[in-house]
């Protein structure tokens, strides 16, 4: 069942992974104990009291972004583009926040996540991301735009695995969400099926009743070989799975575990050093994360990966106070959970009856920090549809997607 503390978990999690690894993504094993002692990095590594996120968290937060814009887009215009989309223009958002000063030209964007001055750091952003974006080429799981298979893309997905449900898509549907989300960017099947799967493990924890993380791991990996059935990759990507399965039920150092199952750097890998973390920590955030980032690799998307799976699980009130603290952006990650929980629902139950809700996802001029600030745009390429009104209204329209 659908919980406001596991869609907070999830997102928060993962944030909380990718700041505790960023701070060593690029360092080897070697360096990581002569910099923090023998255990490795247990504790964020703060920067000017912040514990900083990568583009991990910051491309999360686009995709959970693009999801409810494109929603209520498509509540209030008579035609809607698909999700992907919608996600992929969130993504270009986010390359003007690489590229651009803040603050943007008015009007020059759809996320209302551009309004944030944090936001306008570049925190290691992957090169293949930024060029094809750069290029404006939008590839698809039928029309690949490369053949790379980078974490890219599978560690900005796990928001679409919290936001649908089964009620309106079927699960093999959601997964394939998350395939066409990485697909934007990432053409290879190893970089875009891993993606499926883990929307396909986030989903089935946060909506399934007393499931645990290795059932929602099993799952996953029938679902991928039906889904993609003619991919030659499959086999490749269970066995790697299957001996992340393997090694979390063995007595056996977290360091040598992850060695056997590679660095993280490719979407398969990153996938399954994140499913052995989880196993083998499933009651644990902590340990989890810890094991997570401390390994020759990529150390702040498999730490993401895993704090997206153990959150999804655990919910946010079992993440220790001490990932909370100084979290970077730490209240709009939680912010844009509780929007992707509620949807276009309030706890009064009518649809879009938020005026704040109408900034972020109709006008994207809200301002966190000072909440209808200023009054709403009413330019002619943003100006608010005289239907929406009703719309709003309308207990009918309610849990558009759960």
């Amino acid at each position: 069942m659908k919980t406001l503390d596991k869609v907070r978990g999830c997102l928060v999690g993962g944030a909380a992974g990718d700041a505790l690894g960023y701070a060593v993504e690029f360092l080897d094993n070697d360096s990581i104990i002569e910099t923090y002692g023998k255990d490795g990095i247990t504790e964020y590594d703060l920067t000017g009291g912040i514990a900083r996120i990568s583009d991990d968290t910051q491309m999360s937060l686009f995709t959970a972004n693009g999801l409810l814009y494109g929603t209520t887009q498509g509540l209030t215009s008579s035609v809607m583009k698909s999700y992907t989309s919608y996600i992929a223009d969130a993504y270009k958002d986010w390359l003007k926040t690489q590229d651009e000063m803040f603050p943007l030209m008015d009007g020059s964007y759809s996320s209302w996540i551009c309004n944030i001055p944090q936001m306008y750091s570049r925190r290691s952003p992957g090169a293949t991301c930024i060029d094809t974006l750069s290029d404006g080429r939008d590839g698809s799981v039928l029309m690949p735009v490369n053949q790379s298979k980078g974490c890219d893309g599978i560690m900005r997905v796990a928001p679409i695995g919290a936001y649908f449900c089964d009620k309106h898509y079927t699960r093999d549907q959601i997964d394939m969400f998350g395939a066409e989300a990485a697909a934007i960017t990432q053409g290879h099947p190893l970089g875009y099926i891993p993606a499926a799967a883990l929307v396909h493990i986030v989903n089935m924890l946060i909506y399934e009743k007393n499931i645990s993380i290795l059932e929602a791991v099993l799952d996953a990996k029938s679902a991928i070989k039906r889904i993609f059935k003619e991919s030659q990759h499959i086999v490749l990507m269970n066995t790697l799975i299957d001996k992340a399965i393997a090694l979390s039920k063995e007595k056996i150092d977290d360091r040598q575990a992850i060695a056997q199952l590679g660095m993280g750097w490719v979407a398969e890998e990153t996938l399954a050093i994140a499913v052995y973390c989880s196993l083998k920590y499933h009651d644990d955030f902590d340990k989890a994360l810890i094991a997570a980032v401390n390994h020759d690799g990529d150390s702040d998307s498999t730490g993401a990966l895993t704090g997206n799976i153990l959150g999804a699980y655990l919910g946010m009130n079992s993440i220790p106070d001490k990932y909370l603290d100084k979290l970077e952006l730490k209240n709009v990650i939680i912010e844009m959970a509780d929007d992707l929980f509620y949807d276009c629902s309030h706890e009064d139950g009518l649809a879009f009856k938020s005026e704040i809700w109408i900034q972020k996802y109709i006008n994207a001029d809200y301002l966190p920090q000072r909440r209808i600030s200023r009054p709403l745009k009413t330019s002619k390429s943003k100006r608010i549809p005289k239907t929406v009104k009703k719309i709003f209204h309308n207990p009918l329209l309610c849990g558009i997607i759960c």
